[in-house]
């Protein structure tokens, strides 16, 4: 019989099709969302120009120990993702792409191990989904590109989340032997990642690891699997991983552990002294946004789930582990009295891995169901620029003018969400078989376009350069010393930002103590500034940037 004619081998040439198919897709959408683009934009924020500096000075001072900002002793944040930044800034040299790529590499690591589970879980469709599903989400998008420690933490704290339902015993049938082979190993690694975790951000991945395990256990009753976290090795190589730089920084710095513990970690949770101050929902609407385009999935998980608890009164062991997971990681940061959005990132990848696994269980009856609520999802994305336009149409000409290029881009944006969940929809519901899912995989495409394109549309979000990456450059072209710069109703993330580019921090400029030097502001009058006994003389400065450079001098 000819080969080409034979029906088995005809379906088995098909399947190898759709393997390489979904293979190159996925290999493209991780280095897509994770990898492209680290470079395009200037530190912004308070928070990376201020990470990507003591990373700077540890790879040029050569003390891994201390992190030191502006040469002073810093200690907001644990030492993992200044050796990261460190280490990439003495392989790639110093940049913004080299900064950004602990994060980008972390959540690689993340998603991969939590593919793994999902494969253990749920089957290889769920973690295919998974892969595609979770890089294209807002959030892990915005914090694989962001030089801070928000994603290595979440990255670390997920990874010991997968080793520990190895350890309990997810992974395997709950009738099998207690000790196998794999279980010294995923104790090993527990106690490893874990330790990473805390050395990312502190002890909240302890507490975050911990109650999400001691609520699995209190609904499932599993208390003697849950306890096997606590296993000698695990504590072990916790240990050898975390201490060792907490107690050399401790002997190197004496008001280490107020500083660290006391202030950035207690006071941080416990009172409003950070400014960040928040009502008791608010991470609802943040988890809304941090899974986009995905909403609708994510609403018809919620949903389904809820309904079959409510017939059935149980939960799988999985599942329950999961939802425990992203639950109390977004409940416990919203009883804090400081909230920030990049604080329930952890949460984000088990959402995700609920969200796929649910949608590989839309059966036929649910179908109409599901692109009914995608469709929905979808036109209120279309419609969503039309209702910014029409809020900000009876502004004023100059504020409309101001805030025009936002509403595009929030029509491009919103156009991409709604073509995705269009599609996912679509395709998803015409067909059951491996043609008409991996049809519904073109659902990402409209994402990667906008990951792929983005830097060309930052005109349309940005009027100008938000980081201080080209106020610096434009500063030395006109051959300003840092030295003797001060700057005045400047925000604090540009300031940072300056200070990064120009090597230099530039100080405030006091009112009551002036200087004679250089004035940067963000106003065209600089008496407001400067009184006498000095003077303000205008310098030719490119005002791209809204600001305006004067220098001062004793005189009438």
């Amino acid at each position: 019989m000819n080969p080409e004619n034979n029906p088995s081998t005809s379906v088995s040439n098909h399947a190898s099709s759709l393997r390489v198919g979904w293979t190159v897709l996925i290999l493209v959408t991780l280095f897509v969302c994770y990898f492209s683009h680290l470079g395009a934009l200037g530190f912004v924020g308070p928070d990376e120009p201020r990470y990507a500096w003591i990373a700077r000075d540890m790879a040029e001072s050569g003390d891994w120990i201390t992190p030191r900002l502006y040469g002073k002793p810093w200690f907001e944040k644990p030492v993992l993702y200044y050796w990261g930044a460190a280490a990439s800034f003495k392989l790639f040299g110093v940049s913004e792409a080299a900064a950004r790529l602990p994060s980008a590499i972390s959540a690689l690591l993340a998603t991969l191990a939590l593919a793994w589970l999902a494969w253990r879980l749920y089957g290889p469709e769920t973690a295919r989904w998974f892969l595609l599903l979770l890089p294209t989400t807002a959030a892990m998008i915005g914090f694989s590109h962001a030089a801070s420690t928000d994603m290595p933490f979440s990255a670390m704290l997920t990874i010991a989340m997968v080793c520990a339902a190895e350890v309990i015993g997810l992974t395997r049938p709950y009738n099998s032997p207690a000790i196998p082979r794999t279980r010294w190993l995923a104790l090993a690694l527990l106690g490893f990642f874990l330790g990473l975790a805390v050395l990312a951000k502190g002890p909240a991945a302890i507490i975050l690891s911990g109650g999400a395990i001691f609520f699995w256990a209190l609904f499932t009753r599993r208390w003697r699997d849950a306890f096997r976290c606590l296993h000698p090795l695990a504590i072990a190589t916790f240990c050898f991983t975390a201490l060792p730089w907490y107690i050399l920084c401790s002997r190197r710095n004496p008001d280490f552990f107020h500083v660290f513990i006391v202030e950035h970690n207690f006071r941080r949770f416990l009172t409003p002294e950070f400014q960040h101050i928040q009502p008791f929902w608010y991470y609802a609407p943040v988890l809304l946004d941090a899974i986009l385009p995905w909403t609708a999935l994510f609403v018809w998980a919620l949903a389904r789930g809820i309904s079959r608890l409510w017939q059935a009164q149980r939960i799988s062991e999985s599942t329950c582990f999961l939802v425990c997971w992203a639950a109390f990681c977004v409940g416990f940061f919203s009883i804090s009295r400081s909230k920030l959005p990049g604080y329930i990132l952890p949460a984000i990848p088990a959402v995700s891995l609920i969200v796929a696994h649910a949608q590989t269980q839309i059966t036929s009856p649910r179908q109409e169901k599901f692109l009914r609520l995608s469709l929905w999802i979808a036109a209120a994305a279309f419609l969503m620029p039309l209702l910014l336009s029409g809020l900000i149409s009876g502004l004023d000409p100059g504020v409309f003018h101001q805030y025009q290029n936002l509403v595009v881009a929030a029509g491009i944006f919103s156009a991409l969400v709604g073509m995705s969940n269009v599609l996912l929809a679509t395709f998803y519901s015409s067909s059951q078989n491996g043609v008409g899912r991996f049809a519904a995989a073109s659902c990402v495409l409209p994402i990667l376009l906008a990951v792929v394109t983005w830097n060309h549309f930052l005109p349309l979000f940005f009027r100008s350069d938000p980081s201080g990456r080209s106020l610096a450059n434009d500063l030395y072209s006109a051959g300003i010393p840092p030295q003797r710069l001060r700057v005045g109703g400047i925000n604090r993330g540009l300031n940072y930002s300056l200070n990064f580019y120009m090597r230099e921090e530039i100080k405030a400029w006091d009112k009551d103590h002036p200087v004679e030097g250089y004035l940067l502001t963000g106003t065209h009058d600089c008496r407001q500034w400067v009184s006498q006994p000095f003077v303000c003389q205008p310098v030719p400065f490119p005002n791209t940037e809204g600001r305006f450079l004067y220098k001062v001098l004793p005189g009438r």
